[in-house]
């Protein structure tokens, strides 16, 4: 059935993943139609097939869905913020209406970009997905919800920091969680290839990069060794971050500004013992061989690209994460 696909309607385009997966899907022979935020930058995503209308629209959305044939739609839509506001408009309402109209005009497929993390649920940006996950899984539409592992942007964030003799930061000893990450090419092309694989339809399919698993420790360890320069770690006791948690969250109750920065300190605090691997729920814990690895581009080739190439660090508006 998806063989025969070509015309594919993708949400979160201009992201750093939406913009890989436009790319990738168009080396699969994919037509893509990137549907795009009036005034969003589009350097590299070709104008004709560009579809300038906002996804949280629902009228708006309608029309587009009634001007164009789309065999597929890919979502790579993600809130910037993981605030509970932006999540929920974004993660999911803004999904629900491209999902309600993709089955209202006969679509055929819908791929959903979601994160792994939705596994054990604390914070509002994976209740958000996890319940467009639910919507999704419901339809009578065939789906494919991919839950990638750690971004390399995720993990490049102290880059210039320790480029500049700083230590790199670690929660306790810097081993108490792990992830097998994954470049925006590698999941991109996963992405791309989830429509022509009939072994991904109805089904929930986590992915990771290259392995085997790392710690923060190891990634500092990396980065250091890319920079030619000896490791130097500073360790934050765990207790600290709960002890802002607990110090903002009552504060929070009076002050919309406090309520966000407790929801970032919490958002700080799950990333600092939660692993970003398959969780096996019957042994109560992470499984790093259960974790699918795809791809070739590993952590220590980013950090070096970054080293001697001036690589950006494309994280953006999603710098939280």
């Amino acid at each position: 059935m998806t063989a025969n696909m070509s015309d594919v309607l993708l949400l979160g385009a201009t992201g750093t993943i939406g913009r890989a997966t436009a790319r990738a899907l168009r080396v699969e022979g994919h037509t893509v139609h990137a549907m795009v935020r009036p005034g969003a930058a589009t350097d590299d995503l070709p104008e004709r097939t560009l579809i300038r209308s906002a996804v949280s629209d629902r009228h708006a959305l309608e029309k587009v869905f009634q001007d164009h044939r789309f065999d597929a739609v890919v979502s790579c839509l993600a809130s910037r913020t993981g605030l509970s506001g932006d999540a929920w408009a974004v993660d999911h309402r803004a999904n629900q209406g491209a999902l309600q109209a993709a089955v209202h005009h006969g679509v055929k497929r819908f791929i959903l970009l979601s994160a792994i993390c939705v596994q054990k649920p604390e914070l509002a940006f994976q209740h958000a997905k996890l319940a467009f996950e639910a919507e999704l899984q419901a339809a009578p539409i065939t789906w494919t919800i991919i839950r990638p592992t750690a971004f390399f942007k995720s993990l490049s964030g102290q880059f210039e920091r320790c480029r500049k003799g700083k230590p790199f930061l670690v929660f306790g000893r810097g081993d108490a969680t792990a992830c097998k990450p994954i470049s925006n090419a590698d999941l991109a092309r996963f992405i791309a290839l989830s429509l022509s694989d009939a072994a991904t339809e109805n089904k929930i399919m986590p992915i990771g990069g290259p392995g085997p698993a790392i710690t923060p420790k190891e990634q500092g360890a990396l980065l250091f060794d890319a920079l030619d320069m000896p490791p130097r770690f500073s360790h934050v006791p765990l207790g600290l971050i709960n002890a802002i948690v607990a110090g903002l969250t009552p504060l929070g109750a009076v002050s919309r500004r406090f309520a966000e920065k407790a929801e970032f300190a919490k958002i700080g605090r799950y990333y600092s013992r939660e692993s970003m691997l398959v969780w096996d729920t019957k042994q109560g814990r992470y499984d790093a061989n259960a974790t699918p690895e795809f791809g070739s581009d590993s952590l220590a080739d980013h950090y070096r690209k970054m080293a001697t190439e001036d690589v950006p660090d494309d994280r953006g508006a999603h710098a939280v994460f």
